[in-house]
């Protein structure tokens, strides 16, 4: 495990540089990086991942000034929200240069970027630049579908002798918001911790939703199959009420993650479910895997609120709800 000292930041850089892996804090989830740019690199965060050839990577970069060796076009809104919300949890489809990281974009004519703000995140980055690592591919370090990584040990738990650099807890805890800014009208394809609304003001004109079956193509985009982020247990998104009404029928091996106190039978295990969404975020991820810890064959969360501030924890559990059924 490397620390956030100077001569562990140069080892980070030096492992990427050499086209191996490394587990990455950023300040959504840990990665799993490689070199961008070398294809045996990045075809083996695949392989160690069990991740589709054809499912695109996020390549995290330094700055702005990187983004060019990436991408064929930038147009002005794409830059504007770079500008604004670089760094930070946005990931954004531009167009890519032919030839370029190939194997990082599924062979998709579009490319997902992205400049993380965790503080050590930047330092390897930037260190590795210096190297002659343009961009650095880096999806969730988890085994594909699984349940996200949000502090160095997930990271180990799911690869033991990956070189992992500590960061501590992952301050967002889900993954980027994801927009399509490769065509004129700019799509939101994943939820995060941004906002349309957020992000419409920034770009200077509306950022759409993207249906689960849009009428105009999308690129293609990470984390976005319908059953993702899965713990073991088999997770359900209830109302509190049927919560209540329904636990007595799981009670010998379910647990319940919940923004209010309900009752429950003694044996049930409860957690509190924060009530603002960015501290629920945080959490998520950590809490299904505490409570998958216990051994539990049932996770019942209560459903989140249909506000806009809650969208990005909503698609996670959806996404989540889904894989365990």
């Amino acid at each position: 495990m490397l620390g956030d000292n100077d001569e562990d930041i140069a080892l980070a850089a030096q492992t990427l540089a050499r086209g191996e892996l490394l587990g990455l804090p950023t300040e959504t989830v840990y990665g799993l990086a490689a070199d961008a740019l070398q294809p045996h690199a990045v075809a083996a965060i695949f392989d160690a991942k069990g991740r589709p050839p054809d499912h695109p990577l996020i390549v995290h970069v330094a700055s702005m000034d990187q983004v060019t060796w990436f991408a064929a076009d930038v147009p002005a809104h794409a830059q504007a929200l770079m500008q604004a919300c670089w760094p930070g949890p946005l990931t954004l489809i531009v167009k890519r240069r032919q030839g370029v990281a190939d194997v990082a974009a599924g062979g998709h004519p579009t490319i997902a970027l992205r400049c993380p703000s965790h503080p050590l995140a930047l330092k390897v980055l930037q260190r590795a630049w210096q190297q002659g690592v343009k961009g650095v591919a880096a999806p969730s370090a988890n085994l594909f579908g699984k349940v996200s990584p949000t502090t160095a040990e997930h990271v180990r738990e799911a690869f033991p002798h990956l070189t992992v650099l500590d960061g501590g807890a992952c301050q967002v805890g889900i993954e980027s918001t994801i927009v399509d800014v490769s065509q004129d009208t700019p799509w939101l394809l994943r939820p995060g911790m941004l906002s349309a609304a957020q992000l419409s003001a920034v770009a200077g004109r509306t950022v759409q939703r993207a249906p689960a079956k849009p009428s105009t193509p999308v690129s293609a985009a990470p984390g976005m199959l319908a059953s993702h982020y899965a713990p073991r247990a088999r997770l359900r998104l209830l109302s509190l009420q049927d919560i209540g009404r329904l636990a007595p029928s799981c009670a010998g091996s379910l647990a319940v993650w919940s923004r209010s106190p309900v009752s429950l039978p003694a044996q049930v295990h409860w957690r509190a479910m924060p009530a603002n969404a960015a501290e629920c975020a945080h959490a998520l991820f950590a809490q299904l895997r505490e409570l998958d810890a216990l051994g539990v064959a049932h996770i019942w969360a209560e459903a989140p609120p249909e506000d806009e501030a809650w969208d990005g924890v909503r698609d996670r559990l959806q996404r989540a709800s889904s894989a365990s059924v």
